[in-house]
């Protein structure tokens, strides 16, 4: 599935309220902050949205950085559908990405979405 351009979470607003108003999961590599969006107007809830992030002090220079984004921007277009509907996301790369194998990264990405969508309470 492609990763369009209305997926990237690109207003610093819309990045400081997963930050501030998200919670967060720590996947070894990376970190995933998650926030549900609330109700519209744009964007649609059906949408997934994400922002990838590689610092200088925390992965190193530039072919790191992009590197780790790349991997990290190449996992949630290949398991997109993993995150529920309506999530943002921001995934922040530590050092050691780059040194996991990219099916490692693949699995933490999966187990960390599975814990994001709320849980059907039991019948009582």
């Amino acid at each position: 599935m492609r990763f369009r351009a209305e997926q990237h979470l690109r207003r610093q607003r819309d990045i400081q309220a997963v930050r501030e108003a998200g919670r967060r999961h720590d996947c070894g590599g990376f970190t995933l902050w998650y926030r549900l969006r609330p109700a519209p107007p744009p964007p649609p809830l059906d949408l997934r949205r994400i922002c990838t992030v590689a610092s200088t002090a925390a992965v190193g220079g530039a072919v790191e950085r992009a590197r780790a984004k790349r991997r990290l921007r190449e996992v949630f277009r290949q398991h997109q559908e993993s995150v529920p509907p309506g999530y943002d996301l921001l995934l922040v790369a530590k050092r050691s990405l780059n040194r996991l194998e990219y099916r490692e990264i693949e699995r933490k990405f999966i187990e960390a979405c599975s814990r994001l969508a709320p849980r059907p309470s039991p019948a009582a």
